[in-house]
């Protein structure tokens, strides 16, 4: 019996339940990697097609590490203002080594130090860490949770018939909704304009021939 047991098995060990999220989390994070500088990137950014099961169970997790990296950003704000430009190893570096600017800016940075520590430990995969927090974590700051969505897909996958599904980050990937627009009926109200103009002669001969008639 499960009593009091969260989250799903997958039919895996423990070890290898792990390592298959870490993996999937990591790849979530890696499709926003830079497609000029990498022949491999994803076609769609910020989204992976997995099986509806692992995309619940690791959402969690995908959620977990955009909250610690988002928390940071206000450490790493506050540190770049005691931070130094110069080349490492040049005097203007070495100087600034000295000075009190860099102890502050080692005190600013020693949370976003630890998120990113806290982070790798997690996912395991150190570039994936860097791209969240350089890229994905500011996308979230006005927001309290949420940061992804689960779409279920039609089509089986083929071999075991398994419900495949969409996991991707919100506001990568949202649909846009646009109202149609306004027909115009500019022509159609020159053409009857020009009806009307032209419709009492026919009417005033028809009337002029009665006339005669009688």
């Amino acid at each position: 019996m499960r009593h009091r047991r969260r989250g799903r098995t997958l039919g895996r060990s423990p070890s290898h339940r792990k390592a298959l999220l870490k993996n999937l989390a990591s790849a979530l994070f890696l499709t926003e990697r830079d497609a000029e500088l990498d022949d491999n990137a994803p076609k769609v950014a910020g989204r992976i097609t997995t099986t509806l099961p692992k995309a619940k169970e690791v959402r969690s997790l995908v959620e977990k590490c955009i909250t610690i990296a988002k928390k940071s950003l206000p450490h790493a704000e506050e540190a770049a203002k005691y931070a130094c430009d110069a080349d490492r190893g040049s005097d203007e570096y070495k100087t600034w080594r000295k000075s009190e600017d860099w102890q502050k800016w080692a005190a600013a940075r020693a949370p976003v130090v630890a998120a990113q520590r806290r982070v790798v430990q997690l996912i395991g995969d150190k570039q994936a860490t860097a791209i969240l927090f350089d890229t994905i974590a500011e996308r979230y700051v006005d927001r309290d949770g949420g940061y992804t969505r689960v779409v279920r897909l039609a089509i089986p996958r083929l071999g075991d018939a398994g419900t495949r599904a969409i996991l991707e980050l919100v506001g990568k990937n949202d649909r846009v909704s646009r109202k149609a627009e306004r027909p115009s009926f500019a022509d159609d109200s020159d053409s009857g304009e020009n009806d009307a103009e032209t419709s009492p002669e026919p009417v005033a001969a028809a009337a002029d021939s009665d006339d005669e008639q009688s």
